[in-house]
């Protein structure tokens, strides 16, 4: 042990300048967490016997969690849906009822990533599949680069917060929250942020002069034939939504209904072949395994945590220090918007969340303490989803940019910063209000 030199709970905080230095030099995140958790357990306990115990039991432990297999299952739904051409369907609707309007072409692409993301639940695969059908849209009616590239990005980061979602997966069993209720709550936070974007899509073309031209308004009959176009997703996005805020299905059967679902369209429109689907199967089983080893490693370094009472020790602290609750919420979720500039979404994640949800859920808000871990989540989930789209490292900027070869990623990073206000006016509001996130879940619980 070093507490000659230093107490567990000092070797413990140390331990995070230590990870993130890591993380910088570009060692992969789960490495690190197993490099520091398992060092950090060897000098906390002074011999191996921990470490030994911990590798024989956190592997079986861990990625037998049924929970888990949700997350390959949503994978594969967004391969399927990527690949059955629903974007393009989505966008043509969306295109119809909305493109008439100043800057209406890409709130039709933010309204379709919407629709995309209720049966995708990952973020950079709405941001890629959107990309490829409106880009070229959108520089053919001479949308400014800045505008498109900055829209798509932040319509990229509702395939997270429009249910189902990964990341809200991950939450879930990080924190130990009911992963239905997740799904719940996070409904009317996606459509306020659907929304926002498409005002704040609004006001920068009204602002900006020559940014986002209108389209010819199409005919009533037409917009109709383009909306019955979407019927596939409207159908597989009832059964597996309405079937988990239903009672009908569990999280997990549901998932597995959108893969049936999304395979069958993507068969009949010609997108799923032998190879797709062997390509589909190899990609979400690459990005599966990447999730479970963040998650085992994870686990590794959340029990030496524990082990030098390092969560223990912030919460008593927290509680018995003379700070409001809504202080301390607030310092959280700055620095989320600190780390999300340097940071992926999902190492914030998986770093913060373990320390975080047990002195969250002992502060009051005025709400009942049961909410308080799912109206974290959700707020947890934006500020990972401003993260996206936060320079330097927003990922969806970077898949964005790298379709549109003309735009440089200064110009990228312009258009999205009125989203990153739009999102952080958003997080103030339901910071402000925990009913709105609430609302559903206590309506049908």
């Amino acid at each position: 042990m070093l507490s000659s030199f230093v107490t567990d709970f000092q070797l413990g905080l140390l331990s995070f300048p230590v990870l993130l230095t890591l993380i910088f030099l570009r060692i992969p995140l789960s490495a690190s967490m197993f490099i520091v958790g398992l060092a950090g357990t060897y000098l906390v306990a002074g011999n191996m016997r921990m470490m030994d115990s911990q590798l024989k039991t956190f592997a079986y432990g861990t990625l037998t969690n049924y929970s888990l297999s949700i997350i390959p299952l949503f994978l594969l739904m967004s391969e399927f849906a990527t690949r059955g051409g629903m974007s393009r369907a989505l966008f043509k609707a969306a295109e119809a009822w909305l493109g008439h309007r100043k800057g209406g072409l890409a709130m039709a692409a933010v309204g379709a990533s919407a629709g995309f993301g209720a049966i995708c639940g990952s973020s950079l695969a709405t941001a890629s599949a959107m990309g490829k059908v409106a880009l070229p849209e959108l520089k053919r009616a001479g949308y400014s680069g800045a505008l498109s590239a900055g829209a798509l990005a932040a319509g990229g980061t509702l395939g997270i917060l429009i249910p189902p979602s990964v990341v809200l997966v991950v939450y879930a069993i990080l924190a130990e929250e009911n992963i239905e209720k997740l799904f719940t709550a996070a409904f009317i936070p996606g459509i306020i942020a659907m929304l926002g974007y498409m005002i704040t899509i609004s006001i920068y073309a009204h602002l900006v002069p020559n940014s986002g031209d209108s389209l010819p308004r199409q005919p009533m009959r037409d917009r109709f034939r383009a909306l019955g176009a979407v019927w596939p997703v409207m159908i597989i996005f009832t059964l597996v939504i309405g079937g988990i805020y239903s009672g009908a299905f569990s999280p997990t059967a549901a998932s597995a209904v959108g893969v049936a679902g999304t395979a069958i369209v993507a068969y009949f429109n010609g997108g799923l072949t032998f190879k797709t689907l062997r390509d589909s199967l190899l990609s979400a089983g690459q990005t599966s395994g990447m999730i479970f080893f963040i998650i085992l490693a994870a686990g590794v370094y959340n029990s030496f945590l524990s082990s030098a009472q390092v969560p223990q020790t912030l919460a008593e602290y927290f509680l018995t220090a003379d700070l409001s609750p809504w202080t301390i919420l607030i310092g959280m979720l700055v620095l989320y918007l600190v780390l999300g500039t340097v940071m992926d979404s999902m190492a914030m994640i998986f770093l913060t969340v373990p320390i975080f949800v047990p002195i969250i859920t002992q502060l009051d808000f005025g709400i009942p303490p049961s909410e308080v871990g799912i109206w974290f989540g959700i707020l947890v989930l934006m500020s990972a989803e401003i993260g996206l789209i936060t320079p330097p490292v927003g990922l969806n900027l970077f898949v964005i940019n790298a379709m549109s070869k003309d735009v440089s990623i200064a110009e990228t990073y312009r258009g999205a910063l009125p989203f990153v206000m739009s999102d952080i006016v958003r997080v103030c509001l339901l910071v402000a209000f925990p009913g709105i996130t609430m609302f559903l879940v206590r309506l049908i619980n």
